[in-house]
């Protein structure tokens, strides 16, 4: 009896220590973003996000910063989803369970906690110097795709196992083929939850800095790209540039482009919790 109340002590210090873990946490989130939108938020205007970058604080412009990054984003959708998706779903309905088998998918969870570095070095061996794509946003964009891959795979197969086997077992009896049956019952069924993953994972894609500054994305870049092989700028490499100087109004640029970096990234989450809610909807 006595372990059974000192079990229970223990359990609501815990719980106790994580309420006021998590209240301090927001306390501090809350307080950066207030402070991020009071320096920011009067340097957002029309000029500003249709601006080029420039050297002088109060003309600096991040046009080429959103146009790079929506790019980069686009190409990492085309290399990443089919590859990712068709992964998951071979590894989830067609491999055969073995050691190999077993081991593949541990490496590849064991890949989506792996730092971003660690792939910014990966592309800057294959894509920048032995495919010689230089510091393209091609180069970019193959690395962020090899660092959300892992991530995709794996919120691919989760999605497919949430699919109730008697769906399955209905298409079969039906006379469906595997593959109709995948392409017609579990990639419908699952589609909120794969869509859920690939936003979650461009989400992180998005916010990266390290792996872009290894493959050779640059800090300043006054053009907009036009090709695959062109330099390029992101908004967080943007970002990072605009703190290490000393004039006070890059800072403010700094926290303008904050803010716009973090809506977009808010927006995609959002769009993430709409589709889980409504997969989960239809699930029930």
């Amino acid at each position: 009896m006595n372990n059974l109340k000192k079990n229970r002590y223990k359990d609501q210090a815990f719980k106790a220590l994580g309420v006021l873990f998590t209240f301090f946490g927001i306390l501090i989130l809350a307080i950066l973003i207030y402070n991020i939108l009071r320096v920011g938020f009067t340097r957002i205007n029309w000029d500003f996000l249709t601006g080029l970058p420039s050297r002088k604080p109060e003309q600096a412009g991040i046009y080429t910063a959103i146009i790079g990054t929506l790019d980069l984003m686009l190409l990492t959708i085309i290399f990443a989803i089919p590859i990712g998706v068709g992964a998951g779903i071979y590894l989830e309905e067609y491999s055969k369970k073995s050691r190999l088998s077993s081991l593949l998918e541990i490496n590849i969870s064991n890949l989506a906690g792996v730092p971003s570095i660690i792939y910014g070095l990966l592309g800057l061996g294959i894509f920048v110097r032995y495919f010689n794509f230089g510091g393209s946003i091609l180069s970019g964009s193959l690395t962020l795709s090899l660092l959300i891959l892992p991530i995709i795979i794996v919120a691919t197969r989760e999605a497919i196992k949430a699919v109730p086997p008697s769906l399955k077992e209905a298409s079969f009896a039906l006379g469906a083929s595997k593959w109709q049956t995948i392409r017609s019952v579990v990639l419908p069924s699952s589609f909120g939850g794969i869509t859920t993953g690939i936003i979650l994972s461009l989400s992180r894609a998005i916010g990266e800095t390290a792996p872009l500054i290894v493959v050779g994305a640059m800090a300043y870049v006054p053009f907009v790209p036009h090709s695959l092989f062109d330099t390029f700028s992101v908004l967080p490499m943007q970002i990072f540039n605009w703190t290490t100087r000393p004039q006070q109004g890059f800072a403010v640029a700094a926290s303008a482009a904050i803010i716009i970096l973090l809506l977009i990234t808010f927006v995609m989450n959002g769009i993430a919790v709409y589709f889980r809610n409504k997969w989960q909807k239809k699930l029930q």
